[in-house]
Protein backbone atom coordinates (compact mmCIF):
# COMPACT_ATOMS: atom_id res chain seq x y z
CA UNK A 1 0.00 0.00 0.00
CA UNK A 2 1.27 3.45 -0.91
CA UNK A 3 0.31 6.25 1.44
CA UNK A 4 -0.39 9.76 0.24
CA UNK A 5 0.46 12.38 2.87
CA UNK A 6 -0.05 16.04 3.71
CA UNK A 7 0.83 18.21 6.69
CA UNK A 8 -1.40 20.70 8.47
CA UNK A 9 -0.70 23.18 11.24
CA UNK A 10 -3.71 23.71 13.49
CA UNK A 11 -4.99 27.29 13.40
CA UNK A 12 -7.62 29.03 15.51
CA UNK A 13 -10.20 28.46 12.72
CA UNK A 14 -9.86 24.68 13.22
CA UNK A 15 -10.78 24.82 16.93
CA UNK A 16 -14.10 24.30 18.70
CA UNK A 17 -15.38 25.72 22.01
CA UNK A 18 -13.12 23.32 23.94
CA UNK A 19 -10.02 24.71 22.16
CA UNK A 20 -9.20 21.49 20.33
CA UNK A 21 -9.70 20.58 16.67
CA UNK A 22 -13.41 20.37 15.90
CA UNK A 23 -14.67 16.88 15.02
CA UNK A 24 -16.19 18.16 11.78
CA UNK A 25 -12.80 19.59 10.78
CA UNK A 26 -11.33 16.08 10.65
CA UNK A 27 -14.04 14.99 8.21
CA UNK A 28 -13.37 18.06 6.07
CA UNK A 29 -9.66 17.24 6.01
CA UNK A 30 -10.41 13.57 5.25
CA UNK A 31 -12.48 14.57 2.22
CA UNK A 32 -9.88 17.10 1.07
CA UNK A 33 -6.98 14.64 1.19
CA UNK A 34 -9.13 12.06 -0.64
CA UNK A 35 -9.73 14.59 -3.43
CA UNK A 36 -6.03 15.53 -3.54
CA UNK A 37 -5.01 11.88 -3.68
CA UNK A 38 -7.48 11.16 -6.50
CA UNK A 39 -6.21 14.20 -8.46
CA UNK A 40 -2.65 12.98 -7.96
CA UNK A 41 -3.50 9.47 -9.19
CA UNK A 42 -5.21 10.69 -12.38
CA UNK A 43 -2.98 13.67 -13.21
CA UNK A 44 -1.49 12.06 -16.33
CA UNK A 45 -4.54 10.15 -17.54
CA UNK A 46 -6.82 11.31 -20.33
CA UNK A 47 -10.05 9.41 -19.66
CA UNK A 48 -13.60 10.44 -18.88
CA UNK A 49 -14.20 9.85 -15.21
CA UNK A 50 -17.38 9.68 -13.19
CA UNK A 51 -17.50 11.08 -9.68
CA UNK A 52 -16.99 9.74 -6.17
CA UNK A 53 -19.51 10.34 -3.40
CA UNK A 54 -19.24 9.39 0.25
CA UNK A 55 -21.47 6.54 1.29
CA UNK A 56 -20.22 6.11 4.85
CA UNK A 57 -17.71 7.55 7.31
CA UNK A 58 -16.56 5.71 10.41
CA UNK A 59 -14.53 8.01 12.67
CA UNK A 60 -12.53 6.99 15.72
CA UNK A 61 -11.21 9.81 17.89
CA UNK A 62 -8.19 8.85 20.01
CA UNK A 63 -6.49 12.09 21.10
CA UNK A 64 -7.06 15.80 20.71
CA UNK A 65 -5.08 18.29 18.65
CA UNK A 66 -4.58 21.90 19.70
CA UNK A 67 -3.55 25.30 18.39
CA UNK A 68 -0.15 25.15 16.71
CA UNK A 69 0.01 21.36 16.56
CA UNK A 70 1.48 19.90 13.39
CA UNK A 71 -0.62 17.05 12.03
CA UNK A 72 0.48 14.50 9.45
CA UNK A 73 -2.49 13.25 7.42
CA UNK A 74 -2.04 10.05 5.45
CA UNK A 75 -4.46 8.18 3.23
CA UNK A 76 -4.57 5.04 1.18
CA UNK A 77 -7.12 2.86 -0.57
CA UNK A 78 -7.63 -0.33 1.38
CA UNK A 79 -10.06 -2.21 -0.86
CA UNK A 80 -12.14 -1.87 -3.98
CA UNK A 81 -15.22 -3.98 -4.66
CA UNK A 82 -18.07 -3.33 -7.08
CA UNK A 83 -18.85 0.40 -6.92
CA UNK A 84 -17.20 0.91 -3.49
CA UNK A 85 -13.70 2.05 -2.64
CA UNK A 86 -12.70 1.87 1.02
CA UNK A 87 -10.28 4.62 1.99
CA UNK A 88 -8.35 4.96 5.23
CA UNK A 89 -7.30 8.39 6.51
CA UNK A 90 -5.13 8.69 9.60
CA UNK A 91 -4.18 11.82 11.51
CA UNK A 92 -0.97 11.67 13.56
CA UNK A 93 0.65 14.25 15.76
CA UNK A 94 3.86 14.99 13.81
CA UNK A 95 5.96 15.57 16.91
CA UNK A 96 4.99 12.51 18.95
CA UNK A 97 3.75 10.37 16.04
CA UNK A 98 0.64 9.40 18.04
CA UNK A 99 -2.58 8.50 16.26
CA UNK A 100 -5.14 11.23 16.84
CA UNK A 101 -8.02 10.19 14.59
CA UNK A 102 -8.73 7.39 12.11
CA UNK A 103 -11.39 7.71 9.42
CA UNK A 104 -12.58 4.77 7.34
CA UNK A 105 -14.66 6.03 4.42
CA UNK A 106 -16.56 4.14 1.79
CA UNK A 107 -16.70 6.07 -1.46
CA UNK A 108 -19.21 5.09 -4.13
CA UNK A 109 -18.48 5.53 -7.84
CA UNK A 110 -21.08 7.23 -10.03
CA UNK A 111 -20.38 6.74 -13.71
CA UNK A 112 -22.48 9.75 -14.71
CA UNK A 113 -22.88 12.63 -12.25
CA UNK A 114 -26.05 13.82 -14.03
CA UNK A 115 -27.99 10.56 -13.65
CA UNK A 116 -26.33 9.76 -10.29
CA UNK A 117 -26.29 6.12 -11.32
CA UNK A 118 -24.08 3.86 -9.23
CA UNK A 119 -21.63 1.92 -11.36
CA UNK A 120 -18.99 -0.75 -10.85
CA UNK A 121 -15.61 0.87 -10.82
CA UNK A 122 -14.28 0.63 -14.41
CA UNK A 123 -11.24 -1.50 -15.17
CA UNK A 124 -9.13 1.51 -16.13
CA UNK A 125 -9.64 2.88 -12.58
CA UNK A 126 -8.69 -0.51 -11.11
CA UNK A 127 -5.43 -0.15 -13.05
CA UNK A 128 -4.89 3.29 -11.52
CA UNK A 129 -5.61 1.93 -8.03
CA UNK A 130 -3.80 -1.39 -8.47
CA UNK A 131 -0.49 -0.23 -6.95
CA UNK A 132 -2.30 1.32 -3.97
CA UNK A 133 -4.88 -1.17 -2.73
CA UNK A 134 -5.61 -4.80 -1.95
CA UNK A 135 -8.39 -6.14 -4.16
CA UNK A 136 -11.24 -7.89 -2.39
CA UNK A 137 -12.40 -11.01 -4.18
Amino acid sequence: MNKFTQKIIVTKNHLDDLDHVNNVQYLHWAEEIAKSHWSYLIKNINEDFGVWVVRHHDVTYKLGAYLGDKILISTYIKTVKGPISERIVEFHNSKEEKLLVKVISKWCYLNDPKTKKVSHIPNFIHKIFKPVYSKVK
